[in-house]
């Protein structure tokens, strides 16, 4: 009989499995690759973050594989995250070196190197375009075309590459930010090693950037509205590439000249200013700014700036308050964790619920006896 079981779930797997095919495939049309990596840009990045394994082609793969699911496509891309080898760590990444696209700030209008509001929504009317619904390839390269001879033009005004300062750093010269000295501490890997409490920040960090986007949001937004203390001001977003260096793998002792350059990764960068208050040497209470930090893959600043929020709530801990407890925090905003957790709830539980079932019905049973 046992046999016969698992013969039979197997064989409904199977068909379940071919069932799932034939959904993608009835609409006899086929998505390419290019076409999510063209079009999608928010998704594949959203997926690259929350996977945390910086590939655009996976991401549109999973994506295409899940058919959209967000939470499918980061499952595939963390399993496969899991199978490739660990070659080597990249050095520390500096952002003044980001060749930005795209930095604004909210606490300031002039900042130094200026604004650069970049490719964003937040300036469009979130009306539906319904000419989308019949695009043109031809207008649409002749517009490319066009846009692109304008870009030319001023490139050819301006031929060098241009880094902006960080907006931190000009207030610490007015000695308004406190200064630390560099923690060259090897960061703690998540992905090697189990989450521990109390966790440190490197760890802290490495699980906000890859939490789920609604998630991180959610909470942020959650202590904005009075479930946490920290209410900031946006010092600083900044989306753009970063360069990415590796050590000589047979050097020892070894400059920067001797490291290789790998490639870039899109990123975007926020800084938080949250205003606390402590006590000075003469026990009076006084006004100052710490900072909140986000970082995620591609181009994601709402996720981001929530990020910062939580960076700063759990760096100090209130255990009144939800967003301010890092065990609460960390273990639920995770994709994998959250989503896999909740659909186990599908599989079979037919013991435990036979067990509830039985005792309830002898409950019952000796209820109906003691009123006969």
């Amino acid at each position: 009989m046992g046999y016969v079981a698992v013969k039979g779930g197997t064989m409904a797997i199977e068909a379940s499995i071919k069932r799932l095919t034939y959904d993608r495939l009835k609409g006899e049309e086929i998505i390419e690759i290019q076409t999510i990596l063209s079009t999608m840009r928010s998704l594949v990045d959203q997926v690259m973050s929350e996977s945390s394994l910086y590939s655009p082609f996976l991401a549109a793969l999973a994506i295409k594989q899940a058919e959209g699911s967000m939470e499918e496509a980061v499952f595939l891309m963390r399993a496969h995250r899991s199978t490739l080898p660990r070659l080597y760590y990249s050095q520390t990444v500096q952002s003044e070196s980001m060749l930005v696209e795209r930095r604004i700030s909210a606490s300031f209008k002039d900042i130094p190197g200026g604004q650069l509001l970049g490719s964003t929504n937040d300036y469009t009317h979130r009306l539906l375009d319904f000419n989308l619904a019949n695009e043109s390839l031809t207008e649409n390269k002749e517009w490319l075309q066009d846009y692109r001879e304008s870009l030319q033009n001023n490139m050819e005004a301006s031929d060098s590459v241009t880094y902006f300062p960080k907006v931190v750093d000009y207030l610490r010269k007015e000695s308004l930010f406190e200064e630390y000295e560099a923690d060259n501490t090897p960061p703690d890997d998540i992905t090697k090693e189990s989450l521990q409490f109390p966790a440190s920040r490197s760890a802290r960090l490495q699980v906000l950037t890859r939490g789920q986007t609604g998630a991180v949001t959610a909470l942020g937004y959650a202590s904005l509205r009075g479930y946490g203390q920290v209410h900031p001001t946006v010092g600083e977003v900044r989306v753009g590439d970063l360069p990415i260096y590796v050590e000589h793998p047979n050097e020892v002792e070894q400059d920067d000249e001797d490291q290789f350059y790998i490639g870039d990764i899109k990123v975007t960068e926020v800084e938080s200013f949250v205003p606390i208050t402590k006590k000075n040497e003469h026990n009076e209470e006084e006004l100052e700014f710490e900072i909140g930090y986000g970082v995620c893959y591609g181009q994601n600043e709402t996720k981001t700036i929530a990020m910062s929020i939580l960076d700063q709530c759990l760096e100090h801990p209130e255990w009144e308050y939800p967003t301010h407890d890092e065990e609460f925090v960390l273990l639920h905003i995770d994709s994998v964790e959250s989503t896999g957790f909740i659909s186990h709830l599908k599989l079979p539980h037919y013991v435990t619920f036979q067990s509830k079932l039985d005792s309830i019905r002898q409950i019952k049973k000796e209820a109906k006896k003691d009123e006969d």
